[in-house]
């Protein structure tokens, strides 16, 4: 018994050994320090007055069978019942991990070839920086990159997020998500 319990104690240290050394899926931002987003990321209009940029995004060790991947960034702390989808992007080519800093400018050129930016809850196909109401205290904005099983999603241009989210959600096979947060 003493021998079994030996054997099997060492076949768990041997594997989890093994499993500690596994990379896992991360997204990181050198834009955006200490999990608080700063002018350069907040909306100008509706009373807010930033830079409305979007932060650069780098991700690494992504599932080897990734076709493509998609990038959200969501609130789910905006006052609507729903929250607010500030950025979508969808269709970046699997040799991609990053997305450079303002590349979610309206009809930006600085996206991976293909990549498609998806229409958001400003009803703009860009990044929306922050914005929350005032006194309405920090909200969160969750940044996610989606790692999908297909090279390309199909959707009408004028695709609502919420359309997007759901063929993100059907197609994704793994996922990794880092929150900022600004409040004004």
């Amino acid at each position: 018994m003493m021998k079994l319990f030996h054997s099997l104690l060492l076949t768990s240290c041997l594997l989890s050994s093994g499993l500690s050394h596994s990379q896992s899926f991360q997204i990181t931002s050198p834009d955006i320090k200490q999990g608080k987003l700063t002018e350069s990321q907040v909306f100008n209009g509706f009373g807010c007055t930033g830079q409305n940029i979007s932060p650069a995004l780098t991700w690494k060790n992504a599932p080897k069978n990734t076709k493509s991947f998609a990038v959200t960034v969501y609130d789910p702390d905006a006052p609507t019942g729903s929250g607010w989808w500030h950025w979508v992007v969808y269709n970046i080519p699997a040799d991609s991990q990053q997305l450079a800093t303002g590349a979610g400018s309206e009809n930006s050129t600085n996206l991976p070839s293909g990549a498609v930016q998806g229409r958001t809850d400003f009803g703009s196909h860009s990044f929306g920086g922050a914005c929350p109401p005032q006194g309405h205290g920090l909200h969160r904005y969750i940044f996610t990159v989606h790692a999908l099983k297909v090279d390309k999603l199909e959707l009408p241009a004028e695709a609502s997020a919420a359309m997007i989210g759901y063929m993100i959600n059907a197609n994704q096979i793994a996922k990794t998500s880092f929150t900022a947060k600004y409040g004004r």
